[in-house]
């Protein structure tokens, strides 16, 4: 099973990203869940979100304390939270960066999905969308497939740059 935690901050589009990456592993034929975590809800407040994918039916619905991945969309939530807690040696961390970023012990993968995001017009106001941008760079990983990806963007949004957002994330990743 994977258990993936995704960290972001409201307003990111974390809480979206959780859903399309269910609906995504769905589509590839999975079962998944996924559910927010998050106090009082406002833009900029750290968000976690837990989303779990397996080939056999999900009975567990809690939060994930040692996950398979883990999924940053903004990078200065690292300088307040430990969100590599519980995750494995070895384990697979996607971090939202311009720059490639090494985390030792860690399958570290860096892309730009805020750069993405403004290049596609993926912004509410005055900030980057980063819900289908990430959803594409997981596609990249083999978390789904890239036609399961854009099938579940499709079904959520239909303005077209999010498609474009996701596809620049997957050809933009570097694996």
């Amino acid at each position: 099973m994977h258990e993936i935690r995704l960290h972001s901050r409201g307003g990111q589009g974390g809480v979206t990203a959780a859903k399309l990456i269910a609906l995504a592993s769905f589509r590839d034929g999975k079962y998944a869940t996924a559910a927010p975590f998050y106090g009082a809800e406002r833009r900029g407040a750290p968000v976690v979100s837990f989303i779990r994918i397996d080939e056999n039916p999900i009975r567990i619905y809690s939060q994930i304390h040692n996950p398979t991945h883990v999924i940053v969309l903004d990078i200065t939530i690292m300088d307040v939270a430990d969100v590599l807690v519980g995750l494995a040696p070895g384990g697979i961390v996607v971090l939202n960066s311009p720059k490639p970023i090494a985390l030792d012990g860690y399958k570290t993968y860096s892309v730009d999905l805020t750069g993405i995001a403004l290049r596609t017009g993926l912004v509410v106001a005055g900030s980057p969308i980063l819900n289908t941008p990430v959803i594409g760079a997981l596609a990249k990983i083999g978390l789904f497939s890239v036609d399961s990806a854009k099938a579940a963007i499709s079904e959520m949004f239909v303005d077209i740059k999010n498609q474009e957002a996701a596809l620049a994330a997957y050809e933009e990743m570097v694996v």
